[in-house]
């Protein structure tokens, strides 16, 4: 076997493999399920020994009570809900732009959840008490807080509650909220008791049971998240399980203290709650799990203070509790220097191609206004940036097309003398200037491209539910035609995804990649070599069924490199005096079957 059919091979083989282990470890994510009407979300206190301080203050671990509680509501162009005056915590959140699914009746996407609903998630505030103050003497998860001012939180109007202990001190928090996922909220402590008090303020997310419809796959984190000084640290539901006994916070937590500019929180695929303390104040992040009451929290608190008599002390926290959107992210990483809060989107570790691959495709977007049409423009971009490496392998092959006659006569010369054979051949390339290995750099190069478009595409949420054109509604789903129906003219519906028939039930998107991928093959004749020919053969049709559950936007993506390819292999190989025969080469080989068959 020569230079060229090994390298053919080995091409064929890596890209074979490459996909089909990222095909089984990262698999398509099939159609969402309708989850049914939006529910809402409640609350805990923690085990709140004041931080670092204070040594030996605590109080103990309460649960909320799912009792029907007064409400205020939260309206605002993107979010709908309420929060609990009942301990104060904001706890029943939707979002107005998201649903399920596709249908227009679909319900909203609901993020947050109140006690005493299944998978209850809430946001709650508070100060552990130090020194002579016990739990009683601070507001719990069933202290109900009078509303002083405002009866809807809107962007134009905050909400102020207000709670008096017996012994002197005043308990104030101010809520509000902007246009699009960021609440804001200031507690505030006035002592008008004769003596000082010892409080260490908290926020925490509060998360009950792990999130049914969580994807779990390794491609996308969902979990705790935080941003720890420097480091970005993630971890799934499963490591917060693992958590060891820690004696200082309680069982199951892990620990860090932040300087500051930090922030904790949950994310999911396409949402996040993120608790964002002022950056000019340190704080301590603890992750918990607990195992009795299968719940996970997510707490930042800060340093406790020592309030004097007369006066007043106050700590502000945001909570981002909105949709992953790169755009809303990034602004608020930049107008609120929030440090690194566009990585709380899961960029991966290719993060230095998904980062800049997916602001061309935003920019792109914003012009186009198609997610479709931008993933087509962004292949062209990719291509014209690949162009020079690939223009040089592509001459390189088509010199060694030409070379194929000496090196038939090179092979009849050295007869069954490999050694003598390499040899010559090597001198025959360095003499033409010719890189037998340069035809595998292209497929090489898409490889990575290839792998951070498909995080690009499954973990961004602008590629959820985007639609293309016609029956292609979201680029993020794989393509719902099935050839089994003839794509929808026969009155019968598509195979489940679970049944195994929908192996066979490949849309119109990846038969046009098969298709296209046959195309590119046709620039030469049918290969004589029955291991390129059996490879050839049976490369477009694999490849077709593997990538056909895929996300739609990313066969859109191949069929747009494949022909793009075409296009640039057919010129150069017209420039360099060969023209291909497309057509005669597709019809060469239906006769050579045909003859075979005979």
């Amino acid at each position: 076997m020569d230079d060229q059919n090994k390298n053919l091979i080995l091409a064929t083989a890596l890209s074979f493999l490459v996909i089909l282990v990222w095909f089984v470890l990262f698999p398509p994510e099939q159609p969402a399920v309708d989850q049914g009407a939006p529910t809402v979300a409640g609350e805990t206190v923690p085990i709140a020994e004041a931080p670092s301080v204070v040594a030996t203050e605590s109080v103990a671990t309460a649960e909320p009570s799912p009792v029907q509680s007064p409400r205020a509501e939260i309206d605002t162009p993107r979010l709908s809900g309420s929060l609990s005056l009942l301990g104060g915590r904001i706890d029943q959140l939707a979002l107005k732009d998201y649903r399920e699914t596709l249908e227009p009746d679909s319900p909203n996407v609901v993020l947050l959840k109140p006690v005493g609903q299944p998978e209850a998630y809430y946001a709650v505030f508070g100060w552990a008490p130090g020194g002579s103050l016990g739990a009683e003497d601070v507001p719990g998860p069933n202290t109900e807080w009078k509303l002083v001012s405002g009866k809807q939180l809107t962007p134009e109007n905050p909400l102020s509650l207000e709670w008096e202990n017996a012994k002197g001190l005043v308990f104030r928090r101010q809520i509000s909220v902007d246009d699009d996922y960021m609440f804001s909220v200031t507690q505030q402590v006035e002592n008008t008791s004769g003596e000082p008090v010892r409080l260490a303020p908290y926020s925490e997310l509060v998360r009950d049971g792990e999130p049914s419809d969580l994807k779990g796959f390794f491609i996308i984190h969902e979990g705790a998240i935080r941003q720890d000084g420097e480091e970005l640290e993630e971890f799934t539901y499963k490591k917060m399980r693992r958590f060891d006994a820690d004696e200082k916070w309680g069982a199951g937590s892990d620990v860090a203290n932040v300087e500051s500019n930090g922030w904790v929180g949950f994310t999911d695929h396409y949402w996040m709650t993120i608790l964002i303390p002022d950056k000019d104040q340190a704080f301590t992040s603890v992750l918990q799990y607990n195992e009795a009451r299968d719940t996970y929290k997510s707490i930042a608190r800060l340093a406790t203070r020592e309030i004097k008599p007369g006066e007043t002390t106050s700590v502000s926290t945001r909570v981002f509790a909105g949709a992953k959107e790169w755009q809303t992210i990034r602004d608020y990483e930049s107008n609120l220097g929030i440090y690194r809060f566009i990585d709380a989107i899961d960029w991966g570790w290719f993060f230095f191609l998904t980062k800049p691959i997916f602001a061309v495709l935003h920019w792109l977007n914003g012009i186009i206004g198609n997610m479709g049409w931008a993933i087509i423009g962004l292949t062209l971009i990719i291509k014209a940036i690949m162009f020079p490496l690939a223009y040089k392998s592509y001459v390189s092959m088509a010199k060694m097309k030409e070379l194929q006659p000496e090196m038939e006569k090179l092979k009849e010369r050295a007869g069954d003398d490999r050694q003598k054979l390499q040899k010559e051949m090597m001198e025959l390339y360095r003499k033409e200037k010719v890189n037998p290995a340069s035809g595998c750099f292209p497929i090489l190069l898409q490889i990575p491209v290839f792998f951070s478009l498909y995080k690009v595409v499954f973990v961004t949420l602008e590629l959820r539910h985007a639609p293309w054109i016609g029956w292609i509604r979201d680029l993020s789903a794989p393509d719902p035609s099935s050839v089994l129906n003839l794509f929808g003219l026969l009155p019968y519906s598509p195979p489940d995804p679970n049944s195994f028939l929908a192996v066979f039930s490949i849309g119109l998107l990846p038969i046009l990649l098969g298709i296209s991928m046959w195309l590119q093959q046709k620039l030469n004749p049918t290969p004589t070599d029955p291991t390129q020919k059996m490879i050839f053969a049976w490369m477009p049709w694999v490849f077709m069924f593997m990538l056909g559950r895929f996300a739609s936007g990313l066969v859109l993506y191949w069929i747009t490199n494949n022909t793009i390819t075409f296009t640039q292999q057919y010129a150069i190989m017209r420039k360099h005096g060969h023209k291909p025969d497309v057509l005669g080469n597709i019809l060469k080989g239906f006769k050579r079957e045909k003859s075979e068959k005979e």
